[in-house]
């Protein structure tokens, strides 16, 4: 049973840049596609960014598009998520995610989750 754990996350000033990453123990990432998904108090769980194993395809929310980028080592099996140019409504906890085949964009779609990591900017 793959675990899939986020290290990072933290309180950064609109503006600023935070990483995070996710490390899968116990599995393996090999042909599966990942994703980062955020869900904020009182919303639902959306969308931020997938990627394919082999890294070649790559999807974003309209509003990760052009700050966020998403990139996977196959070989330390981790998925890392650099966000730049952070605003307020970042704010959320981020959680990383796996899903066999192809990228997709559903929160339904994805079959293993991580424990999240809270993201929050300050404005």
């Amino acid at each position: 049973q793959v675990q899939l754990v986020e290290p990072g996350g933290g309180l950064v000033q609109a503006g600023g840049s935070l990483r995070i990453s996710c490390v899968a123990s116990g599995g393996t990432l090999s042909n599966y596609a990942m994703g980062w998904l955020r869900q904020a108090p009182g919303k639902e769980r959306e969308f931020v960014a997938a990627i394919s194993w082999s890294g070649s395809r790559k999807l974003y929310a309209d509003s990760a598009k052009g700050r966020f980028t998403i990139s996977i080592d196959n070989v330390k099996n981790t998925v890392l998520l650099q966000m730049n140019s952070l605003r307020p409504e970042d704010t959320a906890a981020y959680y990383c995610a796996r899903k066999s085949g192809v990228v997709a964009t559903r929160p339904t779609d994805f079959g293993s989750w991580g424990q999240g990591t809270q993201v929050t900017v300050s404005s």
